[in-house]
């Protein structure tokens, strides 16, 4: 595939929502990419396969972290999921991810601010190092939380707001004015090939929650592959704790834990320099480390009552 900032725009010229897609923030996570890419082209044929087709608004793939993706790892200097925030957008900092923020920021802005529509989301698209669930990560507002429920997977409050400098929170405050939901959806594990999939599934469903193609051009399988995969996991859970690292921590975690394993008050996860890290209350663990590079050691969160 070649890389590019702006991997494609789909639209047949009618009024309608905005939707940007994201992906490859983080240059290990190529699910979201491939998946944009396929989701292009299966809306290139379907007015073809299917004549009463139609699509209203507009849909815009955007990619991360080029050089990251290029080098299969998760950031060079920076996260570029870390640095949304007025400290790296200065003139007077410079940094390898630098340019990455700088041209996203630029076609992000362009696209939001140049839609006549008043509908407008932003959807993130990222996979993790653990096995385990899928979840998406709303944006602390009701209309991104409703976004979030209507693609079929867990989903986790709170933290999209606790995570300082990601790129869901800058947006969605900065245009507040205009509703703009966020939503990130983690589409399950780097390696493993139904994450595209189920990356797909969930633009999709996004797709029509916004009302860019009516519900009956869509098809079933979409929803059950994430249900499927959703199966037995709270529907939706709150964040209650982040171990947050830096590098001279020596951080490791003990290895064996997924996403949403239950844990307990006390028990050790993970280890630093400073000797055993023990979770402080009960819960269920959410994006454990098994990478060397990132700033969260694991999330935990407890399930919702409904």
């Amino acid at each position: 595939m070649h890389l590019q900032r702006l991997l494609g725009i789909y639209s047949e010229g009618r009024p309608g929502p905005l939707l940007i897609c994201i992906g490859g923030i983080h240059g290990n996570e190529w699910a979201g990419v491939k998946a944009m890419d396929l989701l292009l082209k299966m809306l290139e044929v379907e007015p073809i396969t299917n004549p009463e087709f139609e699509f209203h608004g507009k849909l815009v793939f955007l990619v991360g972290n080029l050089p990251a993706l290029q080098q299969q790892t998760r950031f060079l200097e920076v996260d570029l999921n870390r640095i949304w925030k007025d400290t790296y957008l200065s003139d007077h900092i410079s940094f390898s991810e630098k340019n990455q923020l700088l041209e996203l920021k630029e076609l992000i802005e362009k696209e939001i601010e140049s839609s006549e529509d008043s509908d407008v989301a932003v959807i993130d698209l990222h996979t993790t190092t653990a096995e385990g669930g899928i979840f998406s990560l709303p944006a602390n507002d009701k209309e991104s939380l409703a976004l979030a429920e209507g693609m079929h997977a867990p989903v986790i409050t709170n933290l999209v707001d606790r995570v300082e400098g990601n790129l869901i929170k800058y947006f969605t405050h900065k245009y507040a004015d205009r509703g703009l939901k966020g939503v990130v959806f983690e589409g399950g594990q780097h390696d493993d090939h139904l994450s595209v999939n189920r990356c797909v599934a969930a633009m999709i469903n996004c797709i029509r929650a916004l009302g860019l193609v009516a519900s009956d051009h869509i098809v079933n399988r979409h929803d059950e592959l994430l249900r499927t995969y959703s199966e037995g996991l709270p529907k939706v859970a709150s964040l209650r704790y982040v171990h947050q690292i830096v590098p001279d921590d020596a951080f490791e975690m003990l290895p064996g834990y997924t996403n949403f394993q239950p844990v307990s008050k006390g028990m050790v996860v993970a280890r630093d320099r400073e000797g055993s890290i023990e979770i402080i209350e009960d819960g269920l663990i959410l994006m454990p480390l098994y990478q060397s590079k990132g700033d969260d050691g694991f999330f935990v969160v407890r399930e919702v009552e409904q």
